[in-house]
């Protein structure tokens, strides 16, 4: 596995679409690759058949998520970042029941994609696989792939890099080995990550100025009147544009949380609707970073470009240390490690363009994540909106509390250090039952039924 400091700025943030990173942009990427490699090897002009086996949780709350839209999209050449969201969207109406799709110029037959949720795959909860079979039925590329959240994939039975493609300056895995960096060099959590961005080749202030404005622009589009209701047949009520004439009438502390909420809302009815959103580190939390950065963009002077790239840097450093010491999956950890990744992320990373120290960054970031361990992922219906929203407006003020009592507090140590939290929510992770990792199967996933 990469160090922390291995994970790059455009890794975490991914431009993609709604509704689910590991359920959505995953399974795209990864049947996009599959298609790759089919025509690499030359077997795309034999194929003739495909077959698409979702385990685990992409079939527990596949449908709900889009997991087979994104998957055939995927296949006929659509990358997340780029796509019309709404191509996706239908993409699998035509062959819910198997059919023809055009995939790299070939015609072929999609068989109905299985659905197997019991039959989780041992390495992860999130496996796809994909086939491709010739007109005599000899298969020519057989592949498993698990979406391991954030957008993230790995390919089974293909050695996954151990190594970057570049070395960077500053190596650190824990924020323990962070903090002695940045101390050693003199250079804040932000100019480090910023010259490991460097290193391996890309411009970090551009790199955060383009991941900013797809945030906020999804903020602005998430405000916009629209679609009254969210799809997927729970009638849930879409928010955000109502709130937003009452908040922009008041004034005071109640009129700033109720902005900070607003925002955090936006962005998840947007990712709810499947349109235009970005991993922050995931998808199912992906309106509590860009509702910060909002937050400290009207607040907090000086505004400009500077204190948001050191956010987007500082949260960068926090995700990757999660990522690689424990997990950003909600299948995986439960929602802890993706609306606590984001609040840890969040905290922190206000609290640097506050002007925080490395400390106090540590600090924020734990309290971030320390406040929602154990948190469940037990969406209604499989779908990203209840609990899933709301649990973003929360989380959002959430974040700007850890780094505001931090910052009163001054350099007090906290008892328990951030590298100890995310270790803990490893640890909750594990224990935590199944049916409480984005399977639908427990807690408020059956409560609307139960009641």
């Amino acid at each position: 596995m990469l160090h922390a400091s291995d994970v790059r700025l455009g890794d975490l943030f991914k431009i993609g679409i709604g509704p689910s990173s590991s359920h959505t942009v995953g399974p795209m990427v990864a049947a996009g690759e599959f298609v790759t490699e089919l025509t690499a090897t030359g077997d795309i002009t034999r194929s003739r058949h495909l077959r698409v086996v979702l385990r685990g949780s992409l079939a527990a709350t596949g449908e709900g998520h889009g997991t087979p839209g994104a998957v055939i999209a995927g296949l006929q050449g659509h990358a997340p970042a780029t796509c019309d969201p709404a191509v996706v969207r239908d993409a699998w109406t035509a062959v819910r029941h198997g059919g023809t799709i055009s995939v790299a110029g070939q015609t072929m037959t999609l068989a109905p994609i299985e659905f197997r949720p019991r039959e989780p795959h041992p390495l992860h909860p999130n496996a796809l696989e994909l086939s491709a079979v010739d007109e005599h039925g000899a298969t020519l590329l057989d592949r498993t792939y698990l979406s391991v959240g954030g957008g993230f994939i790995e390919t089974l039975g293909v050695a996954q890099s151990t190594t970057p493609e570049r070395d960077v300056p500053f190596a650190f895995n824990s924020f323990d080995e962070l903090h002695a960096l940045c101390i050693e060099h003199g250079l804040t959590i932000a100019d480090v990550v910023a010259a490991n961005e460097l290193a391996a080749g890309t411009d970090p202030v551009s790199a955060a100025s383009t991941i900013w404005s797809a945030m906020d622009s999804c903020i602005e589009s998430g405000l916009e009147p629209g679609p009254t209701t969210l799809p997927g047949g729970l009638g849930v009520r879409r928010r955000a544009p109502e709130l937003a004439d009452r908040v922009s009438e008041g004034s005071g502390f109640a009129a700033a949380v109720s902005r900070i909420q607003l925002d955090a809302m936006a962005v998840n009815e947007e990712n709810a609707l499947g349109n235009r959103v970005v991993t922050a580190p995931t998808n199912g939390a992906a309106g509590i970073l860009p509702a910060v950065i909002s937050h400290y963009v009207r607040t907090a002077p000086p505004t400009d470009r500077s204190g948001v790239v050191t956010m987007l840097m500082t949260a960068t450093a926090l995700g990757a240390i999660i990522k690689s010491n424990a997990s950003i999956s909600g299948a995986q950890v439960g929602c802890q490690g993706e609306v606590g990744s984001a609040c840890a992320m969040a905290a922190g990373a206000l609290c640097a363009a506050l002007g925080g120290s490395v400390s106090q960054i540590g600090k924020a970031a734990e309290m971030g994540l320390e406040h929602h361990l154990g948190l469940t992922c037990d969406p209604i219906g499989g779908l990203v909106q209840v609990p899933c929203i709301e649990r973003n407006a929360i989380a959002a003020v959430t974040a700007v509390q850890a780094a505001t009592l931090t910052l009163q507090e001054g350099d007090h140590a906290h008892l328990i250090s951030f590298d100890t939290a995310v270790k803990t929510m490893r640890d909750v992770g594990a224990d935590m039952h199944e049916k409480y990792k984005e399977t639908s199967l427990g807690g408020l996933a059956v409560s609307l039924v139960e009641c």
